[in-house]
């Protein structure tokens, strides 16, 4: 017979809160388990391999669309690895605009820290480089 855990056991075996279970069963993502006659939450050892994919998958940042494809993908034998290939690429291509993106931020954020005076004056290049051209002051 197959060991069955509880929400908390499974959360413990997982990494995972009993929380991020609850959204990952709500989000359609992992099964929904038998409950006992008392309405505690049983989960089997398919679940929690279930459960560390999906906080792999999380952890490198996919979302939980992707993450519902990749596991699938996981599920079916005859998948294609190409299918897990593109989903893997198409998120790099995030991930490296997003890194652009904080790039960018960062440089901005720089060239106005560099601008500031930081002195007593009230005068701030900072404040004014961010207020609308005819704002209140």
């Amino acid at each position: 017979m197959a060991t069955l855990l509880t929400i908390g056991a499974a959360a413990k075996a997982s990494g995972l809160t009993a929380k991020m279970i609850r959204h990952y069963e709500q989000s359609g993502l992992l099964q929904k388990p038998p409950r006992t006659d008392a309405g505690y939450r049983l989960y089997n050892s398919q679940q929690l391999q279930q459960l560390s994919f999906i906080q792999q998958a999380r952890r490198l940042g996919f979302s939980l669309s992707e993450i519902g494809s990749l596991l699938q993908l996981w599920q079916d034998p005859a998948r294609e690895s190409r299918a897990v290939k593109q989903l893997a690429e198409q998120h790099l291509a995030d991930i490296a605009e997003k890194i652009a993106e904080l790039q960018n931020m960062q440089q901005l954020l720089q060239q106005l820290a560099d601008s500031c005076s930081a002195d007593s004056s009230p005068d701030c290049a900072i404040l004014a480089a961010l207020a609308p051209a005819n704002g209140l002051k």
